[in-house]
């Protein structure tokens, strides 16, 4: 399994925007929040056969990432601002199935990625990538049986969870965010880079 940083600073070149760390614990929600504060930069775009082109990175744009307390999931709801509000939009869920996560010497939490991953828009589009990462490890015994089966049973459960209502997930990611951008405000986070 390959471990990854959730300040991003390595894949996607983030090191330069603010990014806060913070446990959240409350009838919103309960886990591990971090935030990551697009300041500008050029718009990068995935397409999805419902949505079309959605920006995934760009000025304005807010990565809110969410680990649920008892669950092996990564949340990274990619928010865009709402067209003519001060407010946010879900532009596109991208969602890892994780093992665990940890802290690293500087503090960053690290998460060990099990592959699979769930993309979802809010327009109706669900997408599972990296199946044959996951079945690969699996036969080259870098995954257990047990690793590998957990991996598609929460593959299926963030499915069904977050993706049956795509109106509720959007709505409980802006009170999270919401949530966590008062607690920001007030200092309340556990770490902050940048900004």
């Amino acid at each position: 399994m390959k471990t990854k940083r959730l300040n991003r600073d390595l894949k996607w070149g983030f090191q330069h925007y603010p990014y806060y760390q913070m446990d959240m614990d409350n009838e919103i929600f309960r886990g591990f929040v971090s935030v990551i504060m697009l300041t500008d930069g050029e718009q990068f775009f995935w397409d999805f056969e419902k949505a079309g082109k959605v920006p995934v990175t760009g000025g304005g744009m807010v990565w809110l990432q969410l680990i649920p307390k008892g669950k092996k999931r990564l949340i990274t709801a990619m928010l865009k601002p709402a067209e003519g509000k001060k407010d946010y939009s879900v532009s596109v869920w991208y969602v890892d199935v994780i093992e665990k996560y940890v802290y690293d010497s500087d503090g960053v939490a690290v998460y060990w990625d099990k592959y699979l991953d769930v993309l979802a828009t809010p327009q109706g589009d669900v997408r599972i990538d990296d199946r044959d990462e996951l079945d690969e490890a699996y036969q080259q015994n870098d995954l257990t049986k047990v690793q590998y089966e957990e991996a598609l049973e929460e593959c299926d459960n963030i499915i069904s969870e977050m993706f049956a209502d795509f109106g509720k997930t959007e709505e409980n990611c802006l009170a999270i965010l919401h949530e966590a951008m008062k607690m920001i405000e007030n200092r309340e986070y556990q770490l902050k880079l940048n900004g």
